[in-house]
């Protein structure tokens, strides 16, 4: 696994003949993934809205007048429910984000905890986005089986203070410090079309991939434009640009997971086949994305029946060991 990728060679992968690009990128995933097979994760949102950040794309700020309804952190049982039911729609991953910038203390965590306890009990993997983390609670959430852990760098360094001013990028990635050093896989990417360059976009994957090791999940995100955000306005991305994202994505980090997530409504299935070929393994189930739309569950199983793809087999309850922490 390489770590030292430069900017030219990062641009030479990027800027290549589109087709020379997913036929690499394939040959790659074939190397380190069983081709057509997909995994399916289920996303909920435990406590929207009423967020401090400023994040630019996000409507769940309460900064941003976007409709959306601030909520309490839900009881451990309705989770349980949403958990149960995604594993029976062929999910093998439950992820579940609150819109905190830090994470509480005290007996909303230790719920959180619970219900990351209940979601391994059932079989599944347990992911969690909850924003920055300490170490004391990295270490709390590994002791409870967490799976793994999302904290998105979402832009380069150099753009990232056009879209949040509320984190920085240092904060970002020692949350992701503490996650690792606790034995907990890292899920970390980034969003396109929030209007940066390509040169960002070049610097984000430099970032991901200078991750030692490389996160296991990678989420690609292309920008939903929501009305009261300021990055409301922004024209649809290219979605050519994404696929070359997911393609140049794949070729850094082999081994990775890379999830095709947010702005998949807006793709064509044969945009979507693309971004299957160019190596994204990864698809969130269900119509909603916290509080984005998201393609529904025939929806999905008609394309994935179409393209002979297979969503990746699930396991049984308590049959998925933790990692081993890092000492």
């Amino acid at each position: 696994m390489k770590h030292d990728w430069t900017l030219g060679d990062i641009e030479g992968i990027y800027t290549a003949p589109f087709l020379d690009l997913v036929l690499r990128a394939q040959l790659v995933h074939r190397d380190h993934h069983p081709a057509n097979e997909i995994q399916g994760s289920v996303l909920l949102n435990i406590k929207s809205g009423g967020c401090p950040e400023d994040c630019a794309y996000c409507p769940q700020s309460a900064r941003y007048k976007t409709g959306v309804v601030r909520t309490e952190l839900l009881e451990i049982d309705e989770t349980l429910v949403a958990a149960r039911a995604a594993r029976d729609q062929g999910a093998t991953r439950f992820c579940m984000g609150a819109a905190w910038r830090d994470v509480p203390r005290g007996a909303q965590f230790d719920r959180v905890l619970d219900m990351v306890r209940g979601v391994r009990a059932l079989g599944l993997e347990a992911c969690c986005t909850l924003g920055m983390l300490d170490a004391d609670q990295a270490e709390a959430l590994a002791g409870a089986g967490l799976t793994a852990y999302n904290h998105n760098l979402d832009t380069s360094p150099e753009f990232y203070g056009q879209i949040i001013t509320t984190r920085t990028y240092d904060e970002r990635l020692q949350t992701l410090a503490h996650v690792r050093h606790a034995g907990i896989t890292v899920c970390c990417g980034g969003i396109i079309g929030m209007g940066e360059g390509r040169g960002a976009r070049l610097r984000l994957l430099q970032q991901l991939a200078a991750l030692d090791p490389h996160p296991e999940s990678v989420p690609i995100n292309m920008l939903v434009a929501v009305e009261g955000t300021p990055l409301a306005a922004r024209p649809p991305e290219d979605p050519i640009e994404l696929v070359r994202m997911i393609a140049t994505a794949r070729i850094l980090m082999p081994r990775s997971f890379v999830r095709l997530s947010a702005g998949r409504l807006s793709l064509s299935d044969e945009a979507q086949a693309l971004c299957f070929m160019a190596g994204a393994n990864s698809v969130f189930l269900g119509d909603r994305l916290l509080t984005t739309p998201n393609p529904t569950a025939d929806v999905d199983r008609s394309l994935f029946e179409r393209l002979g793809m297979r969503l990746q087999p699930g396991a049984t309850p308590h049959a998925m060991p933790h990692p081993t922490p890092v000492p």
